[in-house]
């Protein structure tokens, strides 16, 4: 929306800054959530091949995305923290039960 200098005053002028503030705003979030949700899913895919290794280098980056979305309210911070657990459990039952490729 290019009208920002034809903007008159008058009532409606915050309601269509905080408009175009929430839009960017869900733009970014949505951004990080399919960010997370791509790294999980390669992550899921990691331990279901029993790649133990590349899945152990996935796990920080993985808790770093989840925790950088709860720190900017994208994920409710207790969201998160279920997911990161979910992520080690996944790994520890790898660890647990490793066999052959």
């Amino acid at each position: 929306m290019s009208t920002m200098a034809k903007l008159k005053t008058g009532r409606h002028t915050s309601a269509i800054k905080a408009w175009r503030k929430s839009e960017k705003l869900a733009s970014k979030n949505r951004g990080l959530k399919s960010r997370i949700h791509d790294t999980v899913k390669e992550f899921g895919t990691l331990v279901t091949k029993k790649d133990m290794e590349n899945a152990q280098k996935m796990l920080p980056k993985s808790y770093s995305l989840l925790d950088k979305a709860a720190k900017s309210g994208t994920l409710h911070w207790k969201s998160a923290a279920r997911k990161k657990a979910r992520l080690a459990a996944q790994i520890k039952s790898l660890a647990q039960n490793p066999s052959v490729k």
